[in-house]
């Protein structure tokens, strides 16, 4: 039940802090490290316990490479689920009592008028698996030495680097259960197209974790 409760918090201040800043400056850079940053943090506080995944596409990833039982996977992604809500709640009453309650957004994924430069469905499709490739299988590197006590950082790290160039794309997801989380409290076109932030990540963690296996 620890290892549930780690990655409920852990997704909870990711989604907080990372699509807080989103909203609240709009600023990539700012965007990118707030992401990263709470990864990091999460990775070497409440991650000593649950491993520190917060992100389904990370789940599956180690899935498949049997780092963690079809059961547990389940209750993580869950977890990583109700978090991720939790976040968005968190953001969603800040905001709403706040002189900031005509703000519509809450940092969630599109694309064609959504996107920074109007990517349509499919280049959407085709960043979100290329990004989340690219972060599930750096994880899974990092991750791959018990004795890297580095990996939280690198992951922290990489989750930035996709960050810096996915954000003006898609606003960058690379985790459904953030996008989802998202889509629910923003409504309207987000939760039309808040099927490619799950399905496009989750494509990119599956060929991220038989890449790695293979």
């Amino acid at each position: 039940m620890k290892k549930y409760v780690c990655e409920l918090i852990g997704t909870c201040v990711l989604v907080l802090i990372g699509c807080g800043v989103a909203v609240l400056t709009g600023d990539i850079v700012a965007t990118s490290l707030a992401f990263g940053l709470s990864v990091v943090a999460m990775a070497y506080s409440v991650g000593t316990v649950s491993g520190g995944h917060f992100n389904p596409a990370i789940t599956i990833g180690m899935l498949i490479n049997k780092r963690i039982k079809g059961r547990e996977a389940c209750y993580y992604i869950i977890s990583q689920i109700l978090g991720a809500l939790c976040g968005s709640l968190l953001l969603f009453i800040f905001l709403k009592s706040s002189n900031l309650h005509s703000i519509n957004s809450m940092g969630a994924n599109g694309f064609d008028t959504h996107s920074a430069i109007g990517l349509n469905c499919l280049g959407a499709i085709i960043a979100e698996i290329v990004l989340t490739f690219v972060f599930v299988f750096t994880a899974l590197f990092a991750s791959g030495d018990k004795n890297n006590k580095l990996a939280g950082l690198i992951i922290g790290l990489a989750l930035v680097l996709v960050h810096l160039i996915g954000i003006n794309l898609t606003g960058t997801s690379v985790n459904p259960a953030r996008s989802l989380s998202a889509a629910i409290f923003q409504a309207g076109d987000a939760l039309k197209q808040v099927w490619v932030f799950i399905v496009a990540p989750t494509i990119g963690a599956i060929i991220a974790g038989f890449t790695y296996k293979y």
